[in-house]
């Protein structure tokens, strides 16, 4: 029985000795527990760069989907403030086609992270680390509100440099490129000015929990070594707006509100250098050659023909090849308006050969009052017949039987009643300037009455008015009005000397216009 007993108090020792070792082994353990949890940051001046930011960052201290927080004097919660900076390292030449343009730059976005301060822990360097620390911190999320694409650059690791202050200050700088469009204008291409414009914007938070804003030193920069090849930068100016997002303007996909936003915008200016070589001069030699046709004979068809056909294709070509590269656009641009006035001359050139060589075949040759321009046109334009074919045509001659007396005399017995049947006396009016009677042949007429017939003639006035001439002494008064002969040829000929004048004149003139309008409006 002694035995049993012992065996069973020696038992019940056993059982307490393991129960009391668990006990003080789970009260010895807890306090690791409980630093495995929160790990503590007091010992910083010994930990590594990685190790501090992982404690700084777990999750019993941090959490990287809530923005920092800020009070104001009174307890009220601040917004966060984003600052920013870009360095532009290459802008390449606008795409007129797609209205765009491609940037590579260097965006820079800072912010006051009070949890991820250490100054007190007595470490003064900063954390610096590449994409992996960005990772664990809270960002902006700030998009280009013109972006048409847009990435990281980098090779094995992309190009982002995050840095963390001992006063909790966080710097992201990414190496990034950019296609952004640019809304142009071309009304005076290519003597053209364009205002591109970089906007962004917050994504995420209205201005209520985040402001953007540019740094006061030096905001926007260039590489110096930057060059563009079709465009000059004349200057550049940079500003912060607020944008509106409602139910309409969906600019921030679900979220209504007022957002911040930063933009700054280049003045670029079209170099014309290039045009000027290779097509305003080009299209300058094309219509002067138009008008060698005015040397050629107006009857050599073939070569005039071929000339102006020629010119004004390859006129065409050039004018077309300057301008595929822009969009089709509604309005009428200022190289549209060199393209309609060259056609115009080197069309004309054409007309002008159809004109002349029109005159040249035609037989006939022209009366003219003067040898100058006003009566060769006119004469040229509505041909007229000669003074001889007038002459047969207005002139009607009649034949009488007595003198100027008698005609009255025979006029007052018809008047009377009496007739006088030895005589056919005739008066025929007609609706012409003059009217002439003469003698009429006739076996009854002695040659008495034969010696005392006369010619007699019958003007008639503007205003209608009869007035008779007779007599052998008397005698109408010749026209003193001079008229000369030309021959089409000599017409023909006539119009090509004027025109190797006129066009070159007239063309001087449309430039003069043209450039006067490009650089003054």
């Amino acid at each position: 029985m002694r035995n049993i007993h012992f065996h069973i108090v020696t038992k019940v020792l056993l059982l307490s000795f393991i129960f009391t070792t668990t006990q003080l082994s789970s009260t010895v353990s807890l306090p690791a527990e409980v630093e495995e949890d929160c790990p503590p940051i007091s010992n910083a001046t010994n930990l590594q760069q990685t190790q501090l930011i992982q404690r700084l960052t777990h999750v019993c201290r941090y959490d990287r989907l809530e923005r920092p927080i800020e009070y104001g004097k009174n307890g009220e919660r601040l917004p966060v403030t984003v600052k920013a900076r870009i360095y532009v390292y290459f802008l390449q030449n606008l795409n007129s086609d797609l209205l765009q343009f491609k940037m590579h730059a260097l965006l820079q976005l800072s912010f006051n992270d009070s949890r991820l301060a250490y100054k007190e822990l007595k470490r003064n360097d900063n954390i610096i680390g590449q994409k992996h620390l960005s990772e664990r911190l809270w960002l902006p999320h700030i998009f280009f509100a013109n972006e048409r694409d847009s990435s990281i650059l980098g090779t094995d690791e992309k190009d982002v440099l995050t840095s963390i202050s001992p006063e909790g200050r966080v710097v992201i700088s990414q190496r990034l490129q950019a296609t952004l469009y640019c809304y142009m204008n071309f009304k005076k291409f290519p003597f053209d000015e364009q205002f591109c414009s970089t906007i962004l914007e917050s994504w995420m938070y209205n201005k209520t929990e985040m402001v953007l804003q540019w740094e006061s030193y030096s905001p926007i920069s260039f590489d110096p070594e930057m060059h563009l090849t079709e465009y000059n930068m004349q200057r550049f100016w940079y500003n912060e707006t607020i944008v509106n997002s409602d139910g309409i303007n969906l600019r921030h996909g679900s979220f209504v509100g007022n957002y911040s936003s930063l933009s700054f915008t280049v003045h670029l200016n079209r170099e014309i250098g290039f045009y000027l070589l290779d097509y305003f001069l080009p299209s300058m030699m094309i219509v002067a050659i138009s008008w060698v046709s005015f040397w050629l004979q107006a009857d050599q068809s073939p070569p005039r023909i071929m000339l102006g056909t020629s010119t004004m294709l390859s006129f065409i070509t050039l004018s077309s090849s300057q301008t595929k590269t822009l969009p089709k656009v509604s309005y009428i641009k200022v190289s549209e308006i060199w393209f309609l006035g060259c056609t115009f001359f080197i069309f004309g050139s054409l007309v002008e050969f159809a004109f002349v060589n029109t005159i040249w075949r035609r037989k006939e040759n022209v009366e003219l009052k003067k040898v100058n321009s006003k009566y060769i046109v006119k004469a040229s334009l509505t041909p007229r017949p000669t003074r001889r074919d007038i002459n047969k045509n207005n002139l009607a001659r009649t034949r009488s039987c007595s003198s100027l007396d008698n005609i009255t005399s025979s006029t007052e017995s018809v008047l009377k009643g009496h007739s006088n049947p030895g005589y056919n006396n005739y008066l025929t009016v007609h609706n012409l300037p003059i009217i002439t009677t003469e003698c009429a042949d006739t076996n009854s007429v002695t040659s008495e009455r034969n010696s005392n017939c006369t010619d007699h003639v019958v003007n008639i006035d503007k205003d209608g008015r009869f007035e008779m001439n007779g007599g052998k002494d008397q005698e109408t008064p010749a026209d003193h009005t001079t008229f000369t002969t030309m021959t089409p040829q000599e017409i023909a000929m006539w119009i090509d000397r004027r025109s190797r004048f006129l066009f070159p004149v007239m063309f001087l003139a449309f430039n003069a216009l043209y450039w006067t309008f490009v650089y003054c409006f």
